[in-house]
């Protein structure tokens, strides 16, 4: 989200869009649409691409996902695609960099408000690049920090360390069926030991994971304990249309009883590995201060190339 400070008077809590402007809920038709905004927005404050119509896709197909409810679009007078904003756990919001200072994001940041009253949140807050207009309008608009993330990679051409697993352990892909079930306990079960959401359903993560547009099972990479039991799970996708093909993981956990073991390391290397077989050429992800774990990824040569805010205002 981007915008002046200081948005016009007509961009307060229950009015229109600012003068000249239209604006509506989205429907899935409209996915194509926010991704090319957002990759407008990231290629202005980030100087790359990170994001995929894939993850808007997977996202917006949840079941727990009104997309009707939870959206809403902003068109200029020639009907150009110039704003957005979506309510949930979190929100997000994004203002064309050819549209910045018309109080366009203003206005988004009290429509995402609404509809989060809407869906009974507590509070409503989005992630944003630190220093940028869309984190300086949130600080103004009264959002507070709630915590502060890191976005590494592993640059191109960089050595993937070894890091075997364990004696007994084994590093593979999670197979269909049941062992789905398996890897969505452990992510959920790792997550909200500091996570303050609410445990998301399968259903919403085989929606926004393995019927996500273009998953492999491949994707999905665990390490079994022992017994067989899955202990560690990374969820890992390739990202083939920007400038660099890169592999971002999304989801890292070890379950509590299998921790210190070097299990995350290993699933970690693996993953960048297999990535790399499919023809990534670089490697990311994020992890914020919440976890504890950026040490983790600094140890296997990864890097800091992004610093984001998760910004927040109660209801």
């Amino acid at each position: 989200m981007n915008d002046d400070a200081s948005g016009p008077a007509d961009t307060a809590p229950g009015s229109g869009p600012p003068a000249g402007f239209t604006a509506r809920p989205l429907t899935m038709a409209d996915a194509r649409s926010v991704y090319e905004l957002m990759a407008a927005d990231q290629r202005v404050h980030l100087g790359r691409v990170d994001i995929e119509e894939a993850d808007i896709v997977g996202d917006w197909q949840r079941p727990s996902f009104d997309v009707s409810a939870q959206t809403v679009g902003v068109w200029d007078a020639d009907g150009r695609f110039v704003g957005y904003a979506e309510a949930g756990e979190p929100g997000d919001a994004a203002v064309h960099p050819d549209h910045l200072g018309r109080g366009i994001g203003t206005w988004l940041a009290y429509r995402m408000q609404e509809l989060a009253r809407g869906l009974g949140l507590a509070e409503v807050g989005m992630p944003v690049p630190q220093g940028s207009p869309g984190d300086r309008l949130l600080d103004a608009l009264g959002y507070r920090i709630r915590w502060t993330s890191w976005v590494l990679q592993l640059p191109e051409g960089a050595t993937i360390p070894e890091r075997p697993v364990p004696p007994g352990y084994a590093v593979r892909a999670a197979r269909a069926g049941a062992e789905y079930r398996d890897v969505h306990a452990v992510i959920e079960d790792a997550f909200l030991e500091w996570s303050n959401r609410r445990r998301q359903s399968f259903e919403d993560f085989e929606a926004s994971i393995v019927h996500r547009p273009g998953f492999e099972p491949w994707n999905l990479r665990v390490v079994t304990d022992p017994a067989g039991a899955i202990a560690a799970v990374a969820v890992v996708l390739v990202n083939a249309d920007g400038e660099v093909p890169e592999a971002y993981v999304s989801r890292l956990a070890t379950r509590a009883d299998q921790r210190h073991r070097g299990l995350a390391q290993a699933l970690l290397v693996d993953a960048f590995a297999v990535a790399r077989e499919h023809g990534a050429l670089r490697s990311g992800l994020s992890t914020d201060s919440r976890t504890g774990a950026l040490g983790l990824y600094e140890k296997i040569g990864m890097t800091v190339v992004d610093v984001w805010v998760n910004r927040a205002i109660a209801l």
